[in-house]
This record gives C-alpha cells, sequence and structure tokens, in this order.
C-alpha cells in the first residue's frame, strides 16, 4: 500500500512512518472521527491464510481490550485490499530504538522512569491474561514529555500460528530480545517477557546489547549457553544493587527472573526511590564505655606538671522525691474561723431563748 489510499473507506493514508519484515506503518487521517492514527499493514503474504487471519482478529481484539496509560491504544482492525491492517492512536515522539541510535544511552535516573512505565504497562496485560512475546525498544514509544507506550501486543502470537518452525524476528520475538525459552521454540510466559525487558533495561543503561551475533542461530546459542557481560563493564559506576537486578532478570532459568513485569516494576521503583533518599547516618544510642577514651597527649610544654586528679563523686544509691507543699490561702482560714465562730456564739442564744419560751 502506498500513501494515498482509502482503507475500508475510511482511513485516508498520509504518509509511510515506517517499514519492517512483516509490516508498513502509516500516518493515517480516520474520516469517519476526523483524528490522526497510526495504521500498521501486514505484507500481503501474510495475510493469505485463513487460519491466520481467524488468529490475527483474535489477538486484535484482545489487544483492543487494554486500556491502560502505558500502552498503545488499538482502535480498529481489518481486512482491505488483501491485506490485514491495525488502526492505533498516533503518539507525538520516537520509538526508543531511534532515541538510542542518537543518544547512544541513558543515564540511571533517565532510564528507570522509561523502563518502570514499560513494565506497568506488561504488567497489566500480564494480568489480563496476555503475553506480548515481542518487547523491543523498536516497540516502545516514547513521547517529548518522557511518556512511554509499548504497542504491537498479539502480532507475534498471530505469527506463530503459520510460522511455527521459523526462528526470525517475526516469531516468537526479535532474537536479540528474546528469551532463552524462544530460542528454543517454547511458547512464551510472562517470564519470558521479563527477559526481554531486562534485555531492553541492559541496553538503555549502556548503550550495548548483552548478546550479539551475526546469525538467528548463533544469538539463540548465546540466550541459551552464555552469561552476559556485566553491566558495569561497560558503565563502572552504574549502582551494584542494579546490576545485580538486570543480572537475575536475564537468568536462563524462567523461575529464576521476576515472574511478570509488574514483579519487575516494583523492584526498580523501590531502587529508583531508595535511591532518592539521602542516607542519613546512624545514631549511637549508647554512650562509650569511659575506659575506651583517649585522652589526647599533652603537648610538651606541659607534660612536666602532673594532670590534675579528677575526684569521682559517689553517686547516691537512692533518692527521695520532694513532694511539693501546698500554697495556703489564710484570707480564706480566717474567714472560715470568724464564720465559726459566729455560729458558735448563737447556740447559746438559741438555747436561752427556748427556756424562755418552754418554763419547766
Amino acid at each position: 500500500m502506498n500513501e494515498g489510499m482509502l482503507l475500508n473507506n475510511r482511513y485516508q493514508l498520509l504518509e509511510r512512518l515506517g517499514a519492517g519484515g512483516m509490516s508498513d506503518v502509516f500516518r493515517a487521517r480516520d474520516l469517519m472521527l476526523e483524528r490522526s492514527v497510526a495504521i500498521k499493514v501486514l505484507h500481503e503474504h501474510y495475510s493469505d491464510d485463513q487460519a491466520f487471519q481467524e488468529r490475527f482478529r483474535q489477538e486484535a481484539r484482545a489487544a483492543a481490550n487494554l486500556s491502560h496509560p502505558n500502552i498503545v491504544t488499538v482502535h480498529d482492525f481489518g481486512l482491505d485490499h488483501g491485506q490485514l491492517f491495525i488502526v492505533m492512536e498516533h503518539l507525538p515522539g520516537k520509538d526508543l530504538k531511534t532515541l538510542l541510535r542518537q543518544r547512544g544511552r541513558y543515564s540511571v535516573e533517565e532510564a528507570i522512569p522509561l523502563i518502570v512505565q514499560a513494565c506497568a504497562g506488561i504488567g497489566y496485560a500480564h494480568r489480563a491474561g496476555l503475553v506480548h512475546c515481542d518487547i523491543k525498544p523498536h516497540n516502545m514509544i516514547v513521547t517529548p514529555d518522557s511518556r512511554l507506550k509499548v504497542t504491537d501486543f498479539g502480532i507475534a502470537r498471530a505469527l506463530s500460528t503459520i510460522l511455527p518452525d521459523e526462528r526470525a524476528d517475526v516469531v516468537w520475538g526479535s532474537p536479540q530480545y528474546f528469551s532463552p525459552e524462544q530460542a528454543v521454540g517454547e511458547a512464551p510466559s510472562p517470564a519470558s517477557d521479563v527477559y526481554s525487558l531486562g534485555v531492553v533495561l541492559y541496553e538503555v543503561l549502556t548503550g550495548a546489547l548483552p548478546f550479539t551475533a551475526p546469525t538467528s542461530e548463533e544469538l539463540a546459542r548465546l540466550h541459551l549457553e552464555t552469561p552476559p557481560v556485566p553491566p558495569s563493564e561497560y558503565v563502572p559506576d552504574i549502582p551494584s544493587a542494579l546490576e545485580q537486578i538486570i543480572l537475575k532478570v536475564l537468568s536462563k532459568e524462567p523461575a529464576a527472573r521476576y515472574r511478570t513485569a509488574d514483579q519487575l516494576g516494583r523492584v526498580l521503583l523501590r531502587f529508583g526511590t531508595q535511591r532518592d533518599t539521602a542516607q542519613t547516618p546512624a545514631l549511637s544510642l549508647t554512650p562509650e564505655a569511659v575506659s575506651t577514651y583517649q585522652q589526647p597527649e599533652p603537648p610538651p610544654a606541659a607534660r612536666s606538671t602532673p594532670p590534675p586528679v579528677a575526684v569521682q563523686q559517689p553517686e547516691p544509691v537512692f533518692s527521695i522525691p520532694e513532694i511539693p507543699m501546698p500554697d495556703i490561702d489564710w484570707i480564706a482560714v480566717g474567714l472560715g474561723l470568724l464564720a465559726l465562730i459566729a455560729v458558735g456564739g448563737l447556740i447559746p442564744l438559741w438555747i436561752y431563748i427556748f427556756f424562755l419560751y418552754n418554763p419547766r
């Protein structure tokens, strides 16, 4: 397909954004909703198989149900002019692979937020029961404000139904990024996506891939048998804790890695948080023993004078707490006494009156 063509009487192809071994990507205009979209058009030889068409629809439908800030939204899919296509949101920005070619590598402070976003999107798909199978920087779009979105969910899984024995970059991931189990043709799992994320993180931080070889077969052997070169060989000042995380993610056995992208994202987020938090020195609440204290040596002029002997005062065995005496209001006391005297003086008067009016 070329620029200017109309797909399904709705999508006007405007310009080619990229081309690959399995598809071409166009910027297009949705004439019905009047918005810009990105359309991936699969090559004709992938669209001829009826079984593949059905599987492609299933995977595209599943991808369209994913709604997450770090996943490129799928709007539509279909078949026109004998070619399958999938319609996605159009994002300003570039894919991560292009950015790496331009700048070489990212610092730790720049790389961790990007990979955490990728983990968030892929982890959401894992919780929905979807495995990406083709995680690589080419499938990560980074916007000018450093938002990252993952694209191309489901396409590798659909292609595997028609090319189950092919070890190419269109089946079970790209050779530089696929996991050891993908290298031997096994079905990917969430741990496979985690491995591929580890390769991307390795490349983003070092500017190099952990494994390079001239053929897919040699790359597969390296993924299966050879441990990666530690990232500190490329970046000596990389934090050792981060290097251990990367090497764990690149373990040959899936069980030795983090199980899902969510788990890797939490580990990286915790690492970034701890790195941003200033470490405060520990305070010793127990004073050192007196015997361990070393008096500074006096200057030579003062050595002839013996130092004064400090007399140690004995500590009291116990102490009686002082009881505070309350303040006495003497005016109130005096008034009370006068009232008592006055009342007491009336008693004889009442006795006299009683006997005066009640004689015996």
